[in-house]
């Protein structure tokens, strides 16, 4: 009778055999996928771990919150300051046309709210 496999064909099937299936049997010895009974190997947070998540969730909300807020209150701010500078300038406008200021008084407010 005469064998399939002899020699180097032999040895290379084997070989091939143990790439194959060694890691897996090393997986298979420390339960699914070495982590033992249950995630972390049994050593998990519990009910910790769920309490400081949703503590650290809700802080990154909060977080983004305050952030959100403080754009919209820095963009408004420097919207009320164009606005301002704009309002006082007619207001001085105004003033220097009905008299009540001369022109060397509206030249020296006028720079420093054009600038």
């Amino acid at each position: 009778m005469k064998t399939l496999f002899t020699g180097t064909k032999a040895i290379g099937l084997l070989f091939v055999s143990l790439l194959t299936f060694a890691p897996n049997l090393a997986l298979a010895q420390g339960g699914y996928w070495g982590m033992g009974p249950g995630m972390m190997g049994g050593w998990g947070m519990g009910w910790f771990g769920g309490i400081f998540m949703m503590l650290f969730w809700v802080l990154i909300i909060i977080a983004l919150v305050f952030f959100i807020r403080w754009l919209v209150r820095t963009s408004d701010n420097r919207a009320d300051k164009g606005m301002s500078q704009s309002r006082a300038l007619e207001i001085l406008k105004e003033r220097y046309a009905r008299g009540e200021i001369d022109t060397e008084e509206f030249e020296q407010r006028r720079r420093p709210l054009e600038s």
